[in-house]
C-alpha cells in the first residue's frame, strides 16, 4: 500500500467507526429527534411493560396507511424502520380506548378541553388540513398529542393502534426547549 492511499484508508476507517457507533446506539434504543414537536437531540426508547396510559410520552410507529404516506409526501414525517418505511413518532398519549373525543376549534376529551389543542385548517405551507372527526376511541387505540402548535398528531390522523408502541420516550441530550 502506498502513502497516497493513506487518506482513503483513514476516511474508510472513520466511516466504519461512525457506522459502528450508530449501530450500537440503535441497538441500545437511542434515537435522534430532529422535529420541533419535542426537544431536538438524543432520545432513548425505554421498555414499556404495561398498557400505555394517559400522560405517557412514547415512541410509536405509525400504521402503514395511505394517510401516513401522504403525511410523508408533505414532509411531516421522515423515512425510518417502521412499517411502510416511516420513522417513529414521539407523542404524548392524550386519550385511550373508550374515551370520547370532540374536535372543533380545539380538542375535548370526555368533555374536558385538551390544553394546547388548537386545530389548524392549513399547514405551514398553506395546504389544507382535515381535522379528525372525533368520536369514541376504539379499544387498543391511542389518541396522541404534542403541545407544539404545528405538530402533526391525532388532531389530524385520529387514533392509531397501540400495538405500534416501541416504548417510552426519554430525552438523553436535549437541544433547545
Amino acid at each position: 500500500m502506498s502513502i497516497r492511499h493513506l487518506p482513503l484508508l483513514i476516511l474508510a476507517a472513520g466511516a466504519g467507526l461512525v457506522a459502528a457507533f450508530a449501530g450500537a446506539g440503535w441497538c441500545a434504543g437511542l434515537r435522534i429527534n430532529m422535529t420541533p414537536s419535542y426537544p431536538r437531540g438524543l432520545w432513548r426508547i425505554e421498555p414499556l411493560d404495561r398498557e400505555a396510559a394517559v400522560g405517557d410520552l412514547v415512541f410509536i410507529c405509525p400504521p402503514d396507511t395511505a394517510e401516513f404516506e401522504r403525511a410523508f409526501a408533505r414532509g411531516y414525517l421522515r423515512r425510518g424502520l417502521c412499517a411502510g418505511g416511516l420513522s417513529p413518532l414521539i407523542k404524548t398519549v392524550a386519550a385511550i380506548g373508550g374515551q370520547r373525543l370532540d374536535v372543533a376549534d380545539q380538542v375535548s376529551i370526555d368533555g374536558r378541553q385538551l390544553p394546547d389543542s388548537d386545530v389548524r385548517h392549513t399547514d405551514a405551507a398553506g395546504r389544507p388540513l382535515a381535522p379528525f372527526a372525533g368520536g369514541v376511541i376504539p379499544a387498543g387505540e391511542l389518541y396522541l398529542h404534542s403541545d407544539f402548535a404545528g405538530s402533526y398528531d391525532s388532531r389530524y390522523f385520529g387514533p392509531i393502534p397501540s400495538s405500534g408502541i416501541l416504548g417510552l420516550a426519554r430525552p438523553v441530550l436535549a437541544i433547545g426547549p
